[in-house]
């Protein structure tokens, strides 16, 4: 999806934000895009071919994110199937909800993009996005990106914020022994 600034408008329209749980986003994903006004698929919208229909990474155009700060977009794409996130710039409250999701975003410079998205486009290829030694292959050609350590450990991990705190739940109950030792008046229902 090679245009620019494909805000989260775009990415999850508001009727697909009704609902008080996720289920169901996966068929709000581009929705107006994908869909005619009868419902209808869009043959011509690329998520709509055979070839992508198990599509797990998805190489886009600068300030792709950009808008509202919509994490059912994020759901959305990851009830879809997708995964990875290439492009050069995104939207900082996606690029948040993303990381806290666990959906990677790829930075790459635009002269370095353009001939991925460039492959990508005339046709649906494979592309390998390997995480850990953090470059993507296609054709014969090798790229290198970084991720932030701590955000590719959690990636790697499988972890999203909540449960990578989760792993420190010994250190935090001793923290909390300890400090309510030391402030008793601050524990519930205790008095100073």
């Amino acid at each position: 999806m090679p245009e620019a600034n494909i805000d989260t408008d775009v990415i999850m329209p508001k009727v697909f934000l009704k609902g008080i749980d996720r289920e169901g986003l996966a068929r709000g994903l581009f929705h107006d895009l994908r869909f005619d006004a009868d419902g209808g698929a869009r043959p011509a919208f690329i998520l709509n071919h055979a070839a992508t229909q198990d599509a797990s990474i998805l190489v886009v155009g600068p300030n792709f994110g950009c808008g509202s700060s919509r994490e059912h977009a994020v759901w959305g794409m990851q009830q879809f199937g997708f995964r990875i996130v290439i492009g050069t710039t995104f939207g900082g409250i996606f690029a948040d909800n993303s990381a806290n999701n666990g959906l990677l975003l790829v930075s790459l410079e635009s002269d370095v993009l353009a001939p991925l998205l460039a492959y990508v486009c005339r046709t649906p290829h494979i592309i390998a996005v390997d995480l850990v030694s953090q470059s993507i292959e296609y054709e014969s050609r090798r790229i290198s990106f970084s991720v932030e350590p701590e955000r590719r450990r959690m990636l790697m991990s499988g972890l999203d914020r909540i449960g990578d705190t989760l792993t420190r739940s010994a250190e935090i109950r001793r923290f909390e022994t300890g400090h309510f030792t030391a402030y008793p008046w601050l524990k519930d229902g205790e008095k100073r």
